[in-house]
């Protein structure tokens, strides 16, 4: 299996109730990254793991019964890689965007890097839980589109930066922008077999679905 972990974001501990009328500074506001304005919405709504999921089944070619995600709010494990023998590989580091980011940019050597190394004596803190998919429907978006494939990737992902742009714009609520995902995915004709001009098309359609979704609903 693969295991991605998550913050939790800042409503980790917050209610379905609570987050319909999240603002924006509060989702903007990480207990531990610090990171952009899009970034950081998707984080709150656990859309970037949503994001992570797709990513996993296609980079790995891993089925998405064969990826977990769960909460780990010190963000000091960032993946774990389960083995057939039964042990688990972890990957471990202070929450600090500068080390993925060399990483990603030197793969596959090691080099010294500026930052800090892990104090494995906090390690005794360190919390692992489910995801509360009621709370973050995102998790199960990602699960869906994993599974199905095709074009549906492309249209969560252009739907989700174009619902994102709009509730930093102040113009949707911060639980919309899942359900704008949704609605996108619902209403767009599935394909399998698509090319880049395709896709571009679709996330293009995307975009326009989900500022239509959000001018239907304001008249409602």
């Amino acid at each position: 299996r693969i295991i991605l972990t998550a913050s939790g974001g800042p409503f980790r501990e917050w209610t379905a109730d609570q987050m319909r009328g999240a603002t924006i500074d509060q989702a903007l506001a990480h207990p531990t990254w610090q990171m952009g304005r899009k970034i950081s919405i998707d984080s709150a709504t656990m859309m970037n793991k949503a994001l992570e999921i797709i990513e996993a089944r296609w980079l790995f070619d891993c089925p998405a019964e064969m990826i977990e995600v769960m909460i780990h709010p010190q963000s000091m494990i960032h993946s774990m890689v389960e083995m057939i023998d039964g042990s688990t590989i972890a990957q471990l580091s202070p929450p600090d965007m500068r080390l993925p980011i060399q990483h990603a940019l030197t793969h596959p050597r090691c080099l010294a890097g500026k930052t800090p190394t892990l104090d494995l004596t906090r390690a005794s803190n360190w919390t692992l839980q489910p995801v509360d998919r009621e709370r973050f429907p995102a998790i199960s978006l990602g699960f869906e589109v994993a599974r199905v494939g095709g074009s549906a990737g492309a249209v969560v992902n252009a739907a989700n930066e174009a619902a994102v742009g709009l509730f930093l714009d102040g113009r949707i609520r911060f639980t919309d922008i899942v359900t704008a995902c949704q609605t996108a995915l619902e209403n767009h004709n599935h394909e399998t077999n698509v090319t880049l001009d395709r896709l571009l098309e679709l996330d293009r359609w995307a975009r326009a679905e989900v500022h239509q979704w959000q001018a239907r609903s304001s008249r409602c």
